[in-house]
């Protein structure tokens, strides 16, 4: 489990083909390794990935073809910056909103401007996502939990302030046209699944039984 606050960014070292799978490895001086153990999670652009490999300013993770499928990770090559969290901790401060690190589905940014200090991005997401969104929300991108300013269709548009620019992989691989990891509100996902269960369940149940019989009416008197 995850927050979406980014402890540090980390560089590609190398994305090695095996038997189908990818072996990724990716460098960081800044990421904090002395609580690394093998068998962690590190969301590695969002995308939760288990340590199979590591030293003291890197680590490796094996990367199956179905997460290959439904990420942008076939985007990165070596050298691109990628946002990095580890798993958090029962005494972790809770500054983002709960994050699994399962990647939904690839957005596309389609606009991106100046906007005052702050960066203005419109991220296109996969139609049948849209509605797990809502303006002033929450959604993950690329790992980062941001807050969301409108959404229109399938459109969402975030203001990105300069310290989040600033820590993130925003300002160096975010340029329109860029494919970005999307993770819908968790919150809203079960939500969904509730009430349609609690509506499945409501069309199945069989129908009262009428306590009102002939016996009943004529008892009280609506029967000659």
């Amino acid at each position: 489990m995850f927050t979406g606050i980014i402890e540090s960014v980390g560089k590609v070292k190398s994305m090695q083909p095996i038997g189908g799978d990818i072996r990724l490895t990716i460098e960081s001086d800044e990421l904090d390794f002395s609580d690394v153990k093998l068998g962690d999670s590190i969301a590695s652009n969002g995308i939760c990935l288990t340590v199979v490999d590591f030293g003291s300013n890197h680590y490796s993770v094996d990367v199956s073809r179905e997460t290959i499928a439904r990420t942008a990770l076939n985007e990165l090559k070596a050298g691109h910056i990628v946002n990095l969290e580890k798993a958090m901790l029962p005494t972790t401060r809770f500054g983002g909103h709960i994050v699994a690190g399962h990647v939904d589905g690839v957005g596309m940014v389609s606009k991106l401007q100046q906007d005052a200090r702050s960066i203005y991005i419109e991220i296109e997401i996969p139609q049948e996502l849209a509605h797990y969104t809502a303006t002033k929300g929450s959604i993950t991108v690329d790992g980062i939990s941001l807050t969301t300013n409108l959404v229109r269709d399938n459109i969402v548009s975030l203001n990105i302030i300069p310290h989040t620019a600033q820590v993130t992989n925003i300002a160096k691989h975010w340029p329109v046209g860029a494919k970005v990891n999307i993770e819908v509100d968790i919150v809203a996902r079960y939500l969904e699944r509730l009430i349609n269960k609690s509506a499945a369940s409501s069309m199945n149940a069989p129908s009262p039984q009428s306590q009102i019989t002939e016996a009943f009416l004529a008892d009280n008197g609506f029967m000659k």
